[in-house]
């Protein structure tokens, strides 16, 4: 570590090992609670919520303390303030002996609470040793010493079991005391101090420290520590207990196993404060809250046992996290909080140079008291639900808002302050940096200029292109998975009824197209690769949520209404997969990656009701995918495996995406520049087209399945359910030239009319009144309705950029040839990203309309004849608008 003026390196090294001992015994004692709490507990007879009230307590004291304890260490020095702190904490541990009532230990604790006040004194004083460049390192080293309530859980248990609690408190006590004498003795007034001494200067004044704390920035540094400290210190503290309660382990046991969590949330500080130095705190605190997310995700699934009620007696199973998967989690979570806790302290010195013990005071403030409050949300909600890993839930929307809060802002912060693309905003955590663009994002990009093209150009875009197709089609495969699912739900024991069924199969079709609205504008906000990456892991949600919900027969139907919803996440996707593929090609080629990215993602429907009629048969997984569930004929079924075969892929393509796609720095854009689509007539009209082509293959996807088994039940559905997606799917891809050689807007209007023929062949072989009917005529028709569909994607999609560069031009004549072939191709995009979203809601619209129509007169005719009405409309206006003889944008 560099020195600065005046200043040794050994000197620096004094003050960091001093303040890392001191700050690692302190903490050591901050959380004695987590381990005599227990016992003290018992004595008492406390409720859950008495416990988390008592074991918050020095943290509130420790968190309230430490906005003045950073105010007088820069006023006073750390060589002072230090040692007075802790030898009042060890004077309160020594007392804690004497508490006979529960009154009184909450009395007591909150004099052991100054223990956790260390650390804004410690930051204040350390950071005055190092210049700007080292102090994340040397930051993150002494926020190491968070490791104190590991030593707290590995050598408190044995002292407690040994010679009782009483004991610990002693010994940490005198060890506490002797740490302050021993750091009073050998330390040394920092830099800033000795400055001033020297001078004759004053510290700043309490208002003038305060200052910085009007800033919005400084709270919401706050929010992201109240989870990355805040949450640790609770769960520290809580663990032991749960461990204890959920996994029936000794304490001493549980003492070691959340040890662990302490150690990997402790010693990887200092890792993350070296991270933060060499790549930036920002893109730690991405890596910490994306993996924090996933991890509570998985620890927020509550053991659970299941009851089978099969013909030869009942079933019993439970679904569990083992001893063993719990504890490698939480050591996961640790460490991805510790290196979140030295990336926020990097941010203070670099924003307030001035300020830091004000403001690193209130942030570690905010964060301890996030230690003080958790534990009584966790007791509290273990009180009302009685499930213990609601704690982690509370902890997944906690990281979920300042994860969103912090990407927001940033954007804002580069959008205000960046000119060009290849400058540094004038920032100051980029002072001294020299200008770095990763990797992933392209500076300069011109698919229309052919040299580039042919030399660099479509080599990337395939590469994007070909990383875009299967994720796109997992995401296909979770938002229709439901369909197959929801037909399988009677067979197991679920007694929906037939209404019920088709509200199921219908909301992923709603959640979705709801979603792509949203998704529409995320591409140009966020970047392609990001989002990409963000959304296709997010269908882990709905696809491991379904592997466990259908496992038990007693699931509520509330719980498979919120999986409906979430399976909506795979249909938002398209929306934000085609706008970003249709950035990197020219326009010679868009129409055929916009169909391949399109028509292969499509594909995902045919190939979820292919695979998953197969994989449910078998026990895929073994053990770990569950037990089967018994049908009422006898068989075995394992229907989770329809949510649990996708997450390995999920998982696979979530790399993929992360690590082989490209940003495109010229596709940025707000909000606001992509909302001037709303204000164009013909992406209305080309809304109410799609969602005739689009619309009616999803729509017909979700609902075919459903709709043969309650008009032909004789026929095995699942079967045949795949071919429709499966050639409606490859119609698209394949027929994209179709629309290049005769004009999309032609063959649209052909397509609408030959839908409307194959509706009424439908209409004709349908069973009536329980007789008649013929399947494969029934069959056959449908077939051609999905092909039409197909071919009517395509040709849309091709229309759309046609329409706007005629109607681009018209309506900016000011933009020079540039700029009118960016505004082209952001509208375009949006456009398609738009029409996509409303075209989506047929997946709902389509198969609630069967069940409306069937509940009403007892069959699904009534609905068909309103689609082929609905196609007649759409033809009348492909007609006017784009392919009669004096149409105002002909193509």
């Amino acid at each position: 570590m560099s020195a600065i003026d005046g200043v040794s390196r050994i000197d620096q090294r004094r003050a960091l090992c001093l303040s890392t001992v001191a700050f690692t015994v302190c903490f050591a004692v901050w959380t004695i609670f987590a381990i005599i709490g227990v016992e003290i507990k018992s004595e008492l007879g406390l409720s859950e919520t008495q416990f988390g009230i008592l074991v918050a307590t020095p943290v509130l004291t420790g968190s309230l303390s430490r906005l003045m304890l950073g105010i007088w260490t820069e006023q006073y020095g750390g060589r002072l303030v230090f040692p007075l702190q802790m030898l009042l904490a060890a004077a309160a541990t020594f007392l804690l002996t004497s508490a006979t009532t529960y009154p009184l230990f909450l009395l007591a604790a909150l004099g052991v609470g100054l223990a956790g006040g260390s650390f804004a004194v410690g930051v204040t004083y350390v950071s005055h040793w190092y210049p700007p460049e080292k102090q994340g390192t040397a930051l993150g080293i002494f926020g190491a010493g968070n490791v104190g309530a590991a030593v707290t859980k590995f050598g408190a248990p044995f002292v407690m079991v040994a010679f009782g609690w009483q004991a610990v408190a002693n010994v940490w006590a005198f060890a506490l005391a002797a740490i302050a004498v021993i750091f009073f003795v050998f330390s040394k007034h920092d830099p800033v101090f000795e400055a001033r001494r020297r001078t004759g200067a004053k510290a700043g004044t309490v208002a003038a420290q305060l200052a910085p704390l009007k800033n919005l920035q400084v709270w919401r540094f706050s929010l992201y520590y109240f989870f990355v400290f805040g949450a640790f210190v609770a769960l520290a503290l809580w663990l032991p207990h749960y461990l204890v309660d959920v996994y029936g382990v000794d304490i001493r046991t549980a003492g070691m196993a959340a040890a662990a969590f302490s150690l990997s949330a402790s010693l990887f500080r200092a890792y993350g404060g070296h991270l933060a130095d060499r790549y930036g705190a920002r893109s730690v605190m991405y890596w910490t809250f994306g993996f924090a997310l996933l991890l509570l995700f998985m620890l927020s699934y509550p053991p659970t046992s299941y009851t089978i009620h099969a013909k030869g007696g009942d079933i019993i199973f439970s679904t569990a996290m083992s001893f063993g998967a719990f504890v490698l989690m939480i050591f996961c979570l640790g460490f991805f909080m510790s290196l979140g806790k030295a990336a926020v302290y990097k941010h203070i010195p670099v924003y307030y140079p001035d300020n830091v013990g004000s403001v690193g005071g209130l942030v570690g403030m905010i964060g301890g008291l996030g230690g003080f409050v958790l534990p009584i949300v966790f007791g509290t909600l273990l009180d009302l639900t009685g499930v213990y890993t609601t704690c982690f839930a509370f902890l997944f929307v906690l990281v979920l808002v300042a994860l969103t809060w912090m990407h927001l802002s940033i954007r804002q912060m580069e959008r205000r302050n960046r000119t060009t693309t290849d400058t540094l905003p004038e920032l100051p955590e980029f002072e001294g940096m020299t200008p770095k663009t990763s990797a992933a994002t392209l500076t300069e990009w011109n698919p229309e200029d052919q040299t580039f093209w042919e030399k660099t150009g479509r080599k990337i875009a395939k590469r994007n292109l070909w990383i875009s197709i299967p994720a796109l089609l997992l995401a296909f495969s979770v938002w229709m998975v439901w369909s197959v699912v929801v037909a399988r739900l009677p067979a197991i024991g679920f007694e929906f009824t037939d209404a019920q069924l088709f509200w199921l199969a219908a909301l992923p079709g709603l959640s979705g197209a709801t979603l792509r609205i949203f998704y529409s504008f995320m591409v140009p906000i966020f970047g392609g690769r990001l989002w990409t990456t963000l959304s296709t892991a997010s269908l882990l949600l709905p696809a491991m949520g379904i592997g466990y919900a259908v496992q038990n027969p007693e699931t509520p139907y509330l719980i498979f209404l919120v999986l409906a919803l979430l399976c909506g996440l795979g249909g938002g996707n398209f929306a934000s997969s085609m706008a970003n593929i249709s950035f990197f090609f020219p326009k010679a080629e868009k129409g055929n990656a916009l169909a391949m990215n399109a028509g292969l993602g499509n594909l995902g429907v045919s190939v979820m009701q292919f695979l998953v009629p197969v994989v449910i048969t078998m026990g895929v997984f073994g053990a770990l995918g569950g037990e089967p569930q018994a049908l009422t004929d006898g068989g075995r079924l394992w229907l989770q495996n329809a949510g649990f075969v996708w997450v390995p892929f999920i998982i696979a393509a979530t790399v993929a995406a992360y690590f082989g796609m490209n940003d495109i720095a010229s596709a940025k854009a707000s909000f606001a520049d992509q909302a001037v689509i709303f204000s164009r007539f013909h992406n209305w009209i080309m809304c109410i087209l799609y969602t005739g082509t689009f619309g009616s293959f999803i729509g017909y996807s979700a609902g075919f399945p459903l709709l043969m088994k309650t008009q032909f039940p004789e026929v095995n559905a699942l079967s045949y359910a795949f071919l429709g997606p499966l050639v409606g799917a490859l119609s698209r891809a394949g027929t994209g030239w179709i629309s290049d050689r005769f004009g999309g807007g032609r063959v649209t209007f052909w397509t609408f009319v030959g839908m409307f023929v194959a509706v009424v062949g439908v209409l004709q072989f349908l069973p009536h009144g329980g007789e008649g009917g013929n399947f494969w005529a029934f069959f056959a028709c449908f077939m051609a309705l999905f092909f039409l569909t197909g071919v009517g994607n395509a040709s849309t999609f091709q229309m759309i950029p046609a329409i706007m560069r005629q109607e681009v031009p018209r309506l900016m004549p000011e933009l020079d040839a540039g700029a009118l072939q960016k505004q082209t191709d952001r509208e375009s995009a949006a456009i398609i990203a738009f029409t996509s979203a409303i075209a989506a809601y047929g997946a709902f619209f389509i198969p609630k309309s069967y069940g409306t129509s069937i509940s009403m007169t007892g069959g699904p005719d009534m609905a068909l004849w309103g689609f082929g009405i609905f196609y007649v409309i759409c033809a009348v206006l492909t007609f006017f608008y784009y392919t009669r003889r004096n149409a105002s944008v002909p193509c």
